[in-house]
This record gives structure tokens, C-alpha cells and sequence, in this order.
């Protein structure tokens, strides 16, 4: 087809296709990057920790001084960057970010951080090498789900994301105020992407930040549709062989949190500070 226009006449849309046009069957989602360099790679990781607890905060996840969110330093691999005890999610800042080691020492930064985060965070990266982030938060649907003491169902696409893929740990002991209860947290939790703290909420892993913080989100948004679905009537589960390849994937988790990324920085850029 010629995209030449008739003379005197303006182009039509032809001109503005491209050279060599995109084919939608060969898409490929970009898998997270880490970048090479380690100083980059802190970067990166703590401008997405900053926003994603922005991005919680408008999600209502906040409550009181509970809830956070850590990611793996790229080059001292045993400490974790974490928010600061009490500061809202709302007014978190790059610059807030605290540098903890397993030992339990603040090595960057000069504000205390949640004593239960601390035993929780510490157990999981050790116990899981491939993980860069974990998040937690008081989000009131997971809460209510967690009070069943029960796996969530593959009802919905997204719902499907955990199946196969997330555990239940039953044994609610009170706040973790000690290693032994972050161990037995990591040890429930396994190889999962998530693992439900009866009584408590959701914890979601990832291999970077934006996979944990897309999978939270994922997680109470799917808690909060079983609730709503169960509460009118006998839900229609998704058959095993289609959730179980949904389950197994890691592909969606950092991509599907870009457009939050994207838009709580245009509106709240005091973030990256």
C-alpha cells in the first residue's frame, strides 16, 4: 500500500506508520533488570522501596507504626534497606531508608525501625538467597482473610497468580519479637511467593521489590474478591491445569507495578529525595 498522498492533498495516517511495523505475537515482557554497577542497583532498588510504600499508603495499607516493605542491598547481600518505625508510607523518602545488618545494627541511617520487621526480614533473606524484597502490611482485606485460616481459591485470573505458589502459616504466637518466630515464618513461607500469617496478613516475596509490592497489592485485592464472592454465593473455581501455569510464573510481578511506579512519581516526586 503506497502512503504517498495525492498532490495538494495532506497525508493521510499511512505516513506515520512505521518502517518495519511491531508484531503483537512476537511482544516480550522485559524481565527486572539488575543492573551491574552496585551503586546503581541501591538506586534503583531504594527509589522503588520508597514508592511502593507510597504507593501502599493510597492503597489505605498504612496502620499506625505497623507494616514494611524491605530490599536487599546488591552489595552487602546479607543487609536490607527498611523503612523507619512510625514514619507514614505517605511521607516516605529515599534518604528515610535505614541500612540494617543481620545483626541487628542500623549501619546507615539514625532512626529505630519495627522490632517485629526486623525478625521477620532478617529470617526470610536468610533463608531465601533469591529473594531481594519482602513486604508486609496491616491491609484490612488480608487481615479479614487470614482469620479463616485458609489458602485463597483460584477464582479469578488474578487470584491464580498464588496458586501453587503461597502457604499458610497457622500458628499465630502474638507479635514476632524474637528470631525463632521469623525462622518459623521463613520456614512456612518455603519457596512460595507469599505465605499468609493466620491471624495476621499477607507477607509476599520477590526477586525485586516490584515483584513483592505488585504481589501484595495482588494478594489483598484477591482476598478482598473471595470475600465479596463468597459472601453472595457458591464461587465457580478456575480449573487446576489452567491456574496451576499461572501459579508457577514469575513474568508479571515487576512489570505489572511499573504503572504505579510510574504515576506515583509524577504526583508525589519528593519521593526519590
Amino acid at each position: 500500500m503506497s502512503s504517498t498522498a495525492p498532490a495538494g492533498r495532506e497525508p493521510g495516517i499511512a505516513s506515520q506508520f512505521r518502517s518495519k511495523p511491531l508484531r503483537v505475537d512476537e511482544q516480550r515482557l522485559q524481565p527486572d533488570q539488575v543492573d551491574p554497577d552496585p551503586a546503581a542497583e541501591r538506586l534503583h532498588r531504594k527509589q522503588q522501596l520508597a514508592a511502593a510504600f507510597r504507593v501502599f499508603a493510597k492503597f489505605g495499607y498504612n496502620l499506625g507504626a505497623s507494616g514494611h516493605i524491605s530490599a536487599r542491598d546488591p552489595e552487602l547481600t546479607d543487609h536490607y534497606w527498611i523503612n523507619p518505625l512510625a514514619v507514614p508510607f505517605s511521607r516516605i523518602r529515599v534518604s528515610d531508608l535505614q541500612l540494617v545488618s543481620p545483626e541487628g545494627e542500623i549501619v546507615i541511617g539514625d532512626q529505630p525501625i519495627n522490632t517485629a520487621g526486623f525478625f521477620i526480614h532478617t529470617q526470610v533473606h536468610a533463608a531465601r538467597p533469591d529473594v531481594i524484597s519482602a513486604a508486609h502490611a496491616h491491609a484490612v482485606h488480608g487481615k479479614a482473610w487470614s482469620a479463616l485460616g485458609r489458602l485463597l481459591d483460584p477464582l479469578t485470573q488474578d487470584a491464580c497468580t498464588f496458586y501453587g505458589s503461597h502457604s499458610l502459616y497457622d500458628d499465630f504466637n502474638g507479635v514476632v519479637l524474637d528470631e525463632a518466630e521469623g525462622k518459623r515464618i521463613a520456614t512456612a513461607l518455603g519457596p512460595n511467593k507469599a505465605v499468609i500469617l493466620q491471624n495476621h496478613g499477607f507477607l509476599t516475596v520477590g526477586k525485586s521489590v516490584e515483584e513483592a509490592a505488585f504481589l501484595f497489592i495482588t494478594a489483598d485485592k484477591s482476598a478482598h474478591a473471595q470475600l465479596l464472592a463468597e459472601a453472595a454465593g457458591t464461587p465457580k473455581l478456575i480449573r487446576p491445569e489452567v491456574a496451576e501455569p499461572l501459579g508457577r510464573t514469575r513474568s508479571f510481578g515487576g512489570f505489572s507495578f511499573r504503572p504505579y511506579f510510574d504515576e506515583i512519581v509524577a504526583e508525589q516526586p519528593d519521593l526519590l529525595d
